[in-house]
Formats: C-alpha cells, sequence, structure tokens
C-alpha cells in the first residue's frame, strides 16, 4: 500500500471510531431517559461494533492503529519509523476531530463544542494506565498467538473495559483529544486532557518493559 493509501485509512477508521463513540453516546443518553448504565452499555457496544468493523477492513491498508499509543508502542517495538509515525498520529488526530464533528451534525447538534464533562483524580489516571497497557497486552498478545483474531480480542477488550475502568478506558490519545470537542455524553473537559495522555504514554512506557519478556517478535 502507499503512505497515502495508510494516511488515508488511519484519518478514515480514527474518524469512524469517533463516530461510533459520540454518535452513540448521544443516542444512548437520548434514549436512557437518565439511566446512566444504560446508557454506557449502549456506548461500549457501538464502540466495540465499530472497532471490530474498521480493524477488519483497514488493517490489510495501514496495520489499523487509530490511536497514537498503538503507533507509539509499534515505533518502540522497531515496527514503524518515525518518518512514518508521524503522519500517522498525525491524521489520527484530525480523523478523530472530523468523526466527532460528524456525529454532531447527524444529531442535529452545534458543531463547534469544549466539553464541560470533568473527567480527573488518581482513580482515573491509573485506569488509563491500565487501559492503555492492556490494550497493548491485547494486541501484541493476539498478534503472537492468532492474528486473525486481533479485531475480535480489541473490540472485546474495549467492550469490556468500558465497564471494568473508572475512566472507561479512553486508551488513545487521538480518542482523548477529539472527545474534548463534543460537550455530549462521551466528552472530556478539555483542562483533563493532558493527565489522561500522559498516562496513556505511561501506559505505553510499561508495556515496552513488560511485552517484550511475554511476546517476543520470533
Amino acid at each position: 500500500m502507499t503512505q497515502s493509501q495508510k494516511l488515508l485509512a488511519e484519518g478514515l477508521g480514527t474518524a469512524f471510531l469517533l463516530v461510533g463513540v459520540v454518535g452513540s453516546g448521544i443516542m444512548g443518553a437520548a434514549l436512557a431517559d437518565g439511566n446512566v448504565a444504560i446508557a454506557l452499555l449502549a456506548n461500549a457496544i457501538a464502540t466495540g461494533c465499530i472497532l471490530y468493523v474498521i480493524i477488519m477492513t483497514l488493517g490489510p491498508v495501514s496495520g489499523a492503529h487509530f490511536n497514537p499509543a498503538v503507533t507509539l508502542a509499534f515505533l518502540l517495538r522497531g515496527e514503524i519509523n518515525v518518518a512514518d509515525a508521524i503522519p500517522y498520529v498525525i491524521v489520527q488526530i484530525i480523523g478523530g476531530i472530523l468523526g466527532v464533528w460528524a456525529a454532531h451534525v447527524m444529531f442535529d447538534l452545534s458543531i463547534l463544542q469544549a466539553s464541560t464533562t470533568d473527567r480527573a483524580g488518581v482513580a482515573q489516571w491509573f485506569s488509563e494506565v491500565l487501559a492503555t497497557f492492556g490494550l497493548l497486552f491485547v494486541i501484541f498478545g493476539g498478534l503472537k498467538s492468532r492474528p486473525d483474531a486481533v479485531p475480535t480480542l480489541v473490540a472485546l477488550y474495549i467492550t469490556g473495559a468500558y465497564w471494568f475502568t473508572s475512566s472507561t478506558s479512553f486508551a488513545n490519545p487521538a480518542v482523548t483529544i477529539a472527545r474534548g470537542f463534543s460537550d455530549t455524553f462521551a466528552g472530556i473537559n478539555p483542562a483533563h486532557i493532558p493527565m489522561f495522555i500522559g498516562m496513556q504514554i505511561v501506559g505505553v512506557g510499561v508495556a515496552a518493559l513488560v511485552l517484550p519478556r511475554l511476546f517476543s517478535k520470533d
């Protein structure tokens, strides 16, 4: 695949991911009549579904990162170089924001928003470390044992992690940034984005230390 095809795949895939995250959050909250558990369940299921679809369809094109943390992890493993990784991250962020705006258009909301949803504190920060490490554990463990199962593994992991992490498992800097642009169910106060991203990077660092001891590339 050409570099332009890979970048288009990463941007489009991340956009669809955010359409799924934000759109299902809006729909879930609207239909749940105040029941946050039902809204979160709808949000988690829809996110898992769209993850499976975009990984299956775009994986052969770009590797289906859709996540700067994943791209960084592959960079640390020497499986992508800096010259390719930087454009990946840029288009992931742009695609994520465009996906948020597309969701706003679909639900007849103001396109330009800033979230007022506070997500902070040690519990949520630790959750992002664990969520990001767990995502990479699933990806690299799957690539080692059952590469064909990675889309399913990632989709199931994120669906579950919505529920077993207090942060609802962002585990993705591009998603974190994009969700700051939506004052809806899935939003995050922009002031709290830097710490979330910092903790996600810590999760990548932990994975870089631990996972090679479990899943060698040989």
